[in-house]
């Protein structure tokens, strides 16, 4: 499918690697423009260098802190003045919180700003020009949202402070014909879990393309209906969807991708 976004702007606050990164390639294969935002400049322009090979008619890797006290704003900025203008905002970003309700206050505020306030602050710094040129939004919040755990209750309790968000964004931001949306992953195999199947693999002597799925179900409960992790590349497309023309008349809604987790 033709996602008709050739002409079309993006800047993505978490755009270098896992989800970020695959919805960049998505992106890039239909020929969008982009800015891909992290915290490493470096890993950022490697980014950038990789959506342009995959067909992005331009791609530009800067180095913000969405999460730092400014951060957000200097990133739209720098996209806006790269572009001339923007037309999407996705924002992947936000891992920290994986700790229990204990934890200390300075591990609170810390996931606190990655999680929660690094994507209003995107938002909020992304609205003057996402008016101007109708555009898009996607945030990422957690399938753990609809069933929060004790050990990770800081992760998902911002997590569902970003579907609230952006609920509300879409409630009064609709009018000026901006579109958001919330996407809730599941297990992804990112890098760490990826990782993770290697040395589950070489512990267990079990088959490395199996590792982890007999891992997760056997010992960890996992009680997905596919009974396996997704790939970021299944996330990244979603993403790129809702960005795009393609879901025009979809906003304000709040969308599980965890393959078919019980909740």
């Amino acid at each position: 499918m033709d996602l008709r976004i050739r002409e079309k702007r993006y800047v993505l606050i978490g755009g270098t690697a896992g989800i970020g990164a695959a919805t960049a390639a998505a992106l890039a294969q239909d020929g969008a423009s982009m800015v891909l935002v992290g915290r490493d400049l470096t890993r950022a322009q490697a980014a950038a260098r990789a959506a342009s090979e995959a067909g992005a008619t331009k791609a530009f890797g800067i180095g913000h802190d969405a999460s730092a006290p400014g951060g957000a704003r200097a990133a739209i900025d720098a996209a806006v003045e790269l572009l001339g203008g923007i037309d999407g905002l996705a924002v992947t970003m936000g891992t920290e919180g994986m700790v229990p309700v204990e934890s200390t206050d300075d591990v609170w505020t810390s996931a606190f700003r990655d999680v929660l306030l690094a994507t209003t602050r995107s938002v909020e710094a992304s609205l003057p020009h996402l008016t101007q040129s109708r555009g898009t939004i996607v945030t990422t919040a957690a399938y753990s949202i609809r069933s929060p755990e004790i050990a990770r209750l800081p992760y998902a309790s911002l997590k569902a402070g970003v579907a609230v968000f952006t609920k509300g964004i879409a409630k009064t931001y609709g009018k000026h014909g901006i579109r958001a949306n919330c996407v809730c992953p599941g297990a992804v195999e990112t890098a760490p879990l990826a990782a993770l199947r290697i040395q589950l693999a070489e512990q267990r002597g079990y088959p490395v393309e199996t590792a982890l799925e007999r891992v997760m179900v056997e010992e960890w409960d996992f009680d997905a209906a596919l009974g396996r992790p997704g790939k970021p590349e299944e996330v990244g497309e979603l993403i790129a969807f809702l960005l795009s023309p393609r879901a025009g008349y979809l906003t304000g809604s709040l969308i599980n991708i965890d393959g078919g987790t019980n909740f």
